[in-house]
């Protein structure tokens, strides 16, 4: 594939998956670090958005395949870019900040979107139960970092899709930088 082809296709699909992307990752952020450190009670709303169950519940797995997907589509197009591009410079802020956390965070994202996808799926159209694909759900989430690593390794991932998606929207223009005049 041409650079320029990856690169519409990137942009065209970035802003069509950003908001549900946004929301997933904000609400399992808060979900996952609020009971781990702030010992809330299990919030049935955070999870309601994080799974996209307000669409109704037949539609949550087909709501976390195309977030899932979408979210590594958008990985495999940034990163054969990121490929292309290396070595160049990256002049604007965001262009060098999506870069460095989009190279950071790839493998986690990676692994938490297909885990995420295989556990739902699993679970809805396979109907397997907890006891036989919990470790899709426990890789998910990095509980094998233990305890006290897995809310740290929850929120580190979750900020930085948030990172990649704010720098990512800022970039193709849809959302303007207000110049300050002085």
């Amino acid at each position: 594939m041409k650079p320029t082809t990856i690169r519409k296709f990137h942009r065209t699909i970035a802003p069509i998956f950003f908001l549900p992307l946004f929301a997933t990752a904000l609400t399992g952020v808060i979900y996952r670090v609020g009971r781990a450190w702030f010992n809330l009670p299990h919030q049935d709303w955070l999870m309601i958005i994080h799974q996209g169950e307000f669409l109704g519940k037949p539609l949550v797995p087909v709501y976390v395949l195309l977030m899932g997907v979408g979210l590594l589509g958008l990985i495999v197009t940034g990163g054969m870019m990121t490929k292309q591009l290396w070595g160049r410079p990256a002049k604007q802020t965001d262009r060098r900040w999506h870069r460095i956390v989009g190279a950071i965070a790839l493998l986690p994202l990676i692994l938490s979107a297909t885990t995420g996808i295989i556990y739902r799926l699993a679970r809805t159209w396979f109907g397997l139960d907890y006891d036989q694909v919990g470790i899709f759900l426990s890789i998910h989430e990095g509980r094998y970092f233990g305890t006290i690593l897995h809310p740290i390794y929850v929120l580190l991932v979750g900020v930085g899709l948030i990172i990649l998606l704010i720098t990512g929207i800022r970039m193709t223009g849809i959302v303007r930088q207000r110049r300050r005049s002085t």
